[in-house]
């Protein structure tokens, strides 16, 4: 998520930018994607919230706060995609960001509903701030890594900007959840490790 917000001009480029697609459409996706990037973690820890009440037997719950995300999503959606461009002074084009971010937003809406009703049935739950912050704390240093990679080389085509900037960004957040003691790192290095010895 950190990675595309502040490389995800890089990311798109290298995917899509040739012939007629110029930089102005790489920003233009970029945007779009960035806007989806909102509510990803919402959304995800949403369908793990939804997956526990389906395990307690109660599926009214999640489909009560389901409902509510679609009403909410078609609300903000309207006003972020039609009035909030000519409100902003920006291109009409700009309200499908729009709709991305509304999604997003409530999607965080539905996410609290579930968690804080979960809570009050079985105690608390979530992910512990500390663990957060450490992910956070590796996925800006590695993005800023990424970020003056990419400044100081832009004139590059995309592909090669993208391996120069994103590689880097790859080695350094692996390598900062290591040394931020985070375990799934390290499994997960060792796992890789173990594949490549059986190989």
């Amino acid at each position: 998520m950190v990675a595309f917000l502040i490389l995800g001009d890089v990311i798109v480029a290298a995917i899509y930018r040739s012939g007629r697609f110029t930089q102005g459409d790489v920003i233009y996706v970029w945007g779009i994607l960035a806007g989806a990037t909102v509510g990803l973690l919402a959304s995800t820890l949403s369908r793990l919230y939804s997956s526990t009440y389906y395990a307690l037997l109660d599926t009214r719950t999640p489909l009560r706060f389901a409902i509510v995300r679609v009403i909410l999503t078609t609300v903000l959606g309207y006003l972020c995609a039609i009035p909030l461009p000519h409100i902003l002074g920006i291109e009409t084009r700009w309200g499908v960001a729009g709709l991305t971010i509304s999604a997003g937003v409530s999607s965080w809406v539905e996410f609290a509903l579930l968690r804080r009703t979960l809570n009050r049935r079985i105690g608390r739950t979530g992910l512990p701030f500390a663990f957060l912050a450490r992910l956070w704390a590796a996925a800006l240093l590695a993005a800023a890594v990424g970020w003056v990679i990419r400044h100081f080389l832009g004139n590059f085509s995309p592909i090669p900007l993208a391996v120069l900037a994103l590689v880097p960004y790859g080695v350094i957040y692996f390598a900062a959840t290591i040394m931020l003691g985070l375990p799934q790192a390290r499994e997960f290095i060792g796992r890789a490790i173990g594949a490549l010895r059986r190989a």
